[in-house]
Order: C-alpha cells, then structure tokens, then sequence
C-alpha cells in the first residue's frame, strides 16, 4: 500500500493512492496515517477497505508528510562508504546516531527555508524506515517486524551549524523549520522486496548531484533497527533515515556548491516516488 497524508499544512487527511495512480480519501476508515493508527490496527483495517469504493480527490492537493505526529525522527550519520570517503571521515565501526527535531518534519514538496544566518545549506537523499510496533531490545532476526515500511526523506542540513558550530554534536544543523520532507508515500514494507537494492537520485537546478543504490549502505535497515532498539525504545509512528550517498554540497571538488535562494532540489527513489523542493528565504 502507497499511503498518504494531504491537505493544507495541519489539516492533513489520510488517502491512499490506488492502482490507478490516484488519491483515495480514508478517513472513514482512520482517522490519520500515524503511530496512534498503527496502534490500534490501523494496517489491518485499510487493507480490508474496498479501495476503489472509497472518494476520489479531485485535484492535485498539497501532499503532507506520509506519516503525522511523529515523536521519535532518528538519522544516522555517515551510513555509506563514499560518502564517508567524501566527508574526510573514517567508515564508522557503529552507527553515528543523532536526533532530527520533529517540528522540521514538512510535506515532500514544500518550499525549504533558509534559516537565519545560514551559510551552507545541503541536501541529503535518505531512505526511510517508518517503525511499526514497540521496539525494545529486538533480537537481531526479529528487527524487521518492527518495520511497516518505507518512505523518501531528504536530510535537509546547515553545515556551519553542523560543523562549525557545533558544540560536539549535529544537531543544531539538522533540525530548523522545513529539513525534514518525507513522502510523499509511507509504502509498507510488503511492497518493497528487498529495500538495499534501491537506486537514488538528487538534482539541484536540473544538475545531478546524487546518485547511488541502499545496496552501499554500512550498516542495513535490519542492522539499524535492531542496533537503535539497544538504546531507546521506538514507539509506532517513530521513523530513522538511514544516510545518504556522494554527492553532497559539502564534499564537492574544488570547491562545495551550497543551496541558495531560488535553487530547485529534486529527487527520488525507485518504488518510493519524488520529491520536489524550492529553496527561499526566511521571511521573518
């Protein structure tokens, strides 16, 4: 199932995209495409529903982020050997986690916002794992049943606040308003084969500037889920990108080639659909 959330920022309704390639509207089935939802048997009860009996939205509407209210938006760092290699940093013997601020969660397509005294705006293309049930010291072969599935998510990032100011920690560069686009699709995890053999791609301004496979990955989607269960409890409805290939801003020859006001960042993954992005100044 391609599940998604649209509507005006806040106001998102569930749907469901069917076999046609359109959006039908859920929420007389659920009431969001959350945790809440999950929780309470969400899943089971969309794939008794009679898809194509269900409204069809009219339009093209603003898609929000495939998955509403989340708690929990883990990322790991430095997850693939080139792009390790391109940062001038070592291939990592663990996962490098560190937290994405919830309230940077946006739909796919809406505008990036530069924040204030920002310097060096960067993209990150990130698969997406959406977890489905309480995890909590998962046993190694039982960590993909955590899993309901997958979405696109670009790691939206400021490097000066990353790196230069860092105080020790990402943080600070990785959690302002709008750098975290997810969607547009939650796809759960039956619709995906095999998620690390997924080819990637990033443009900015028509240019491409990612482009690689999760078959690259470090450290897998099973590894991760189970490797971040030994810390924390993740809750249904949390979500972790995974890391991203070469071809960041931040590690372009001779010289880096940052986002600016005006730039256009698009990008996509096979079976997990595109996103759109139009980088524009903060207006406050």
């Amino acid at each position: 199932m391609k599940l998604v959330r649209f509507g005006a920022a806040g106001r998102e309704k569930p749907g469901i995209v069917d076999s046609q390639g359109h959006i039908r509207d859920l929420s007389k089935v659920v009431k969001d495409i959350d945790g809440a939802m999950m929780e309470d048997g969400g899943l089971a009860k969309i794939r008794k529903a009679k898809i194509d009996r269900l409204p069809a939205v009219k339009g093209k509407p603003r898609l929000g982020p495939c998955i509403g209210s989340v708690r929990n938006f883990i990322a790991i760092g430095l997850n693939y050997a080139d792009h390790a290699a391109e940062a001038g940093a070592p291939i990592p013997k663990e996962p490098i986690i560190f937290s994405k601020a919830p309230t940077c969660i946006c739909g796919p397509n809406d505008n990036t916002i530069i924040p204030r005294e920002s310097t060096k705006l960067d993209y990150e293309i990130e698969l997406g794992i959406v977890i489905g049930k309480r995890a909590r010291y998962l046993a190694r072969d039982k960590a993909m049943s955590a899993v309901a599935g997958y979405f696109l998510a670009n790691d939206v990032s400021e490097r000066a606040f990353q790196i230069d100011r860092s105080g020790g920690q990402w943080d600070k560069g990785k959690g302002c308003e709008t750098f975290g686009p997810i969607g547009p699709w939650f796809v759960t995890r039956d619709e995906i084969k095999d998620p690390q053999n997924l080819d990637m791609w990033l443009t900015v301004n028509g240019e491409t500037r990612q482009k690689g496979n999760t078959r690259t990955m470090i450290f897998n989607v099973e590894h991760l889920v189970w490797y971040c269960s030994q810390f924390f409890v993740m809750e249904p409805g949390d979500i972790i990108v995974t890391g991203t290939p070469p071809g960041v801003a931040l590690g372009m020859k001779p010289a880096p080639k940052f986002l600016n006001a005006g730039d256009v960042v698009k990008l996509g993954i096979a079976g997990l659909g595109e996103q759109t992005q139009k980088i524009v100044a903060s207006k406050r």
